[in-house]
């Protein structure tokens, strides 16, 4: 998530950036069978996932022989910006990108494609084609400008053993029963905890604002769009909640103390693989960290419990991913699109791609595959991704900095230096100010 001063320096750089307006060429060269070469540029740089994209891509090349890809992967999304504003025969075609929150500024800024015109031409209906979560991440103010390309999900992680211990049968459905378990699990030691049922604080890696409004389902912003978080009440409750959590748990300064004590996130050090924790909130990719360093417990996957007013909604959760464009630069739009098409429709493709790196599939289609990995554990994640009732955080034309300051509201209110209501009244005339200054 890029800071609000850092945002604000993006902003400034993609307003030199727009290109016009003019409707994309869905024709070109290669729509004759001419030979031609488009440059696309991704993230990755573990080698099953670069083997993994690498595959894919000699499989389009296989199926469209006279489109050749070079591919070049380990790119910062601070590069790829850069060279979309700069354009020229070096600048790729075809962009990956991990940060949801940059789709309002590409969108906005019309450094990507409004990918639109291709989907109509081809006959695809993105509504239905991909999870409406997932729809909703990649697009701005109706600019299609980028399509998803395999997804994240959030659910909860659970220490079977330590609930047989405690006497839980089955995980938690809402938050009530959720802070019920979370203190049967909790273990002292000393003045500090020997297991701790959860850890709620909003430095605790995976539980940011976002991750947890999103088992509230809020707004963020009105239909005049201004910032809801001081009027919609879902927006207060989850902080209401996730204070009164701590409170049960101990309070703020022994969870900090106790939380400094945890390894690193991604890493066998984990405060969840060591059993330090008994609960997580956490997203699909941590279902391989935890069978590849072979913990010594058991452990299984649930959806993350929801408010008990919205019981009926138990199975969303949060979802993110990666998202993929066409640099409205290029020149060579069509065959460009042919690569996008694949990569992120193409049912083998998308499947082929989850699998390897172990992220949830961004089709419909491909979300209910037989090829894809039959691990119980794993199918919570693609069961949420599947869930109409999940969601996202709205893109917004300053990226990601509305989300920043509701993180630092959070981290303010927990530790007891701002009132709730004042604090997220401010907070939305901060977020408002913000948006007015990018627009």
């Amino acid at each position: 998530m890029l800071a609000a001063a850092a945002s604000s320096a993006v902003i400034a750089l993609f307003a030199t950036a727009c290109t016009g307006t003019n409707a994309p060429s869905t024709t070109d060269d290669s729509a004759s069978g001419k030979d031609v070469t488009i440059t696309f540029w991704h993230g990755w740089n573990q080698d099953n996932e670069t083997k993994a994209i690498n595959d894919n891509i000699a499989a389009f090349e296989k199926a469209h022989p006279n489109i050749h890809v070079k591919v070049v992967d380990n790119i910062a999304d601070d590069k790829s910006e850069q060279a979309l504003r700069a354009g020229g025969p070096d600048a790729p075609d075809v962009v990956s990108s991990f940060t949801t929150d940059n789709v309002g500024k590409f969108c906005s800024a019309k450094v990507w494609t409004d990918l639109a015109p291709f989907l109509k031409k081809d006959g695809i209906d993105p509504a239905k084609t991909f999870p409406a979560a997932m729809l909703k991440y990649s697009q701005f103010e109706g600019n299609q400008c980028s399509l998803p390309l395999l997804g994240d999900a959030y659910g909860l992680y659970y220490n079977k053993a330590a609930f047989a211990a405690a006497g839980i049968a089955a995980p938690p459905k809402t938050l009530s029963e959720f802070d019920a378990d979370a203190v049967k699990l909790t273990i002292a030691q000393g003045d500090g905890y020997k297991q701790l049922g959860f850890m709620p604080v909003l430095h605790g890696y995976e539980t940011n604002p976002a991750h947890l409004l999103g088992q509230y389902d809020p707004s963020y912003f009105g239909p005049d769009g201004k910032s809801s978080i001081a009027t919609d009440p879902k927006v207060a409750a989850m902080f209401s909640w996730q204070k009164g959590l701590i409170e049960k748990l101990g309070g703020f300064e022994k969870l900090e103390k106790f939380r400094a004590s945890f390894g690193d996130e991604f890493s066998a050090k984990n405060p969840f693989e060591t059993g330090q924790t008994a609960m997580a909130m956490d997203g699909e990719w941590r279902t391989a960290s935890l069978a590849a360093d072979k913990v010594a417990f058991d452990w299984a996957t649930a959806p993350f419990p929801v408010p008990d007013d919205q019981a009926a909604s138990y199975g969303r959760g949060y979802q993110t991913g990666t998202i993929i464009g066409i640099a409205r630069t290029s020149q060579k739009q069509a065959a460009a699109w042919e690569l996008v098409k694949y990569l992120t429709t193409n049912t083998d493709a998308v499947v082929s791609f989850a699998n390897a790196i172990h992220n949830v599939p961004s089709t419909i289609e491909a979300l209910s595959s037989p090829k894809l990995d039959a691990d119980p554990r794993f199918k919570t994640f693609l069961d949420v991704a599947k869930n109409p009732a999940s969601n996202t955080t709205p893109a917004s034309i300053n990226g990601g900095a509305y989300q920043t300051s509701l993180q630092n509201f959070g981290y303010a209110y927990e530790a007891g230096k701002t009132d709730l209501q004042a604090g997220l009244t401010k907070t939305a005339q901060e977020i408002d100010a913000a948006v007015n200054q990018a627009k």
